[in-house]
């Protein structure tokens, strides 16, 4: 059976260390997939006009795509090579509940992000994201430094 990690990018360099993290682990169990996760902030509790709505879908279309190609795609290219099995996944959401969701679809077996000194997503991912992402995790989380 196939051990699954999730591993989630902030979009800053402190990736890198999750990512290289996941890998070592992933290589130490063997038959094992990576998911390689960025979640886009964004609330649904926002009333807006039909017009807006729309716009706001193809926003969040446009944001999916682009966070596929400046941060998902490359971490994938970065571990390709490697002979480990490696998937990307791109949503929107709080932080904490979108991490905790794809460990569940996924069946993951524990949750690997990094912690950065940066601003913006330094800030959610070290603290109240980070803090409810372990504190409400069916898995272990494993804060890389």
């Amino acid at each position: 059976m196939t051990t699954k990690l999730v591993v989630g990018l902030d979009g800053h360099p402190s990736g890198e260390r999750a990512l290289a993290y996941a890998r070592r682990l992933a290589e130490l169990i063997g038959d094992c997939e990576l998911v390689v996760g960025y979640i886009v902030e964004w609330s649904p509790f926002s009333f807006q006009t039909a017009e807006e709505n729309e716009m706001r879908h193809k926003r969040r279309e446009e944001e999916v795509q682009t966070a596929f190609e400046r941060v998902v795609n490359p971490a994938i290219e970065a571990l390709s090579g490697s002979g480990l099995k490696v998937r990307g996944v791109v949503r929107h959401g709080d932080v904490s509940d979108a991490l905790i969701a794809i460990s569940t679809e996924e069946g993951a077996e524990q949750i690997i992000v990094a912690r950065t000194s940066e601003g913006g997503f330094a800030k959610r991912l070290f603290g109240s994201s980070t803090s409810n992402l372990v504190m409400s995790s069916p898995v272990p989380v494993t804060v890389v430094s």
